[in-house]
């Protein structure tokens, strides 16, 4: 499971996925756009367009299925409810989740967040550093203690600065997928209001 606001999705967040993947030989990966995220102040973009941009942006990795379950729940999402859900669906599957070093360090906030690593194994995106580097992130932040680690290459994009390069007219090609910079272009997305 990897989750997100996904607006939009860029490359950073498909280079995440593929890693995620092949380095723990996941059999699928699904992908959850966010709903109404309890914990962003700003409002997201239209569910339909971070839908349809998620699919463009994880339609070459394989084994991601985008899954707009939470798009469709009424109320603030939690990650623990589609944990949940998916225990459910999958009673015998074992199932990952699949987090930045940033939301690592924040999950001892997160609703139930106990209940978290008893629903499914965490794994943490690294940033690439040197071996005898310290972890970015107190690791007792994760409830358990126990998590999998992916190891990412230092990609230096973030969601924000893709809307503000839209915003500024300035170029995004190569911080999104080339469908994602499309689609944001054809919708007029991150413009000024």
């Amino acid at each position: 499971m990897f989750g997100g606001a996904f607006d939009p999705p860029h490359c950073a967040h498909v280079a995440l996925a593929r890693a995620a993947v092949e380095q723990l030989g996941l059999v699928e990966l699904r992908v959850f756009p966010t709903g109404q995220a309890w914990h962003k102040a700003r409002a997201l973009s239209d569910n339909a367009h971070r839908l349809a941009m998620s699919a463009l942006a994880f339609a070459a990795v394989p084994r991601a299925v985008v899954d707009g379950r939470e798009l469709r729940r009424s109320g603030p999402t939690y990650t623990v409810d589609t944990l949940r859900e998916l225990r459910q669906e999958y009673p015998d599957a074992e199932l990952v989740l699949v987090i930045g070093a940033d939301q690592a360090e924040a999950l001892h906030g997160w609703r139930e967040s106990a209940e978290i690593p008893r629903l499914a194994t965490i794994a943490i995106a690294e940033r690439a550093r040197p071996a005898q580097a310290p972890i970015p992130f107190d690791a007792s932040h994760v409830p358990g203690g126990h998590w999998e680690a992916v190891e990412l290459p230092p990609m230096p994009v973030s969601a924000t600065e893709v809307r503000r390069r839209v915003a500024a007219a300035e170029d995004i090609a190569h911080l999104v997928p080339d469908g994602v910079a499309r689609y944001i272009e054809q919708h007029h997305l991150y413009l000024p209001t």
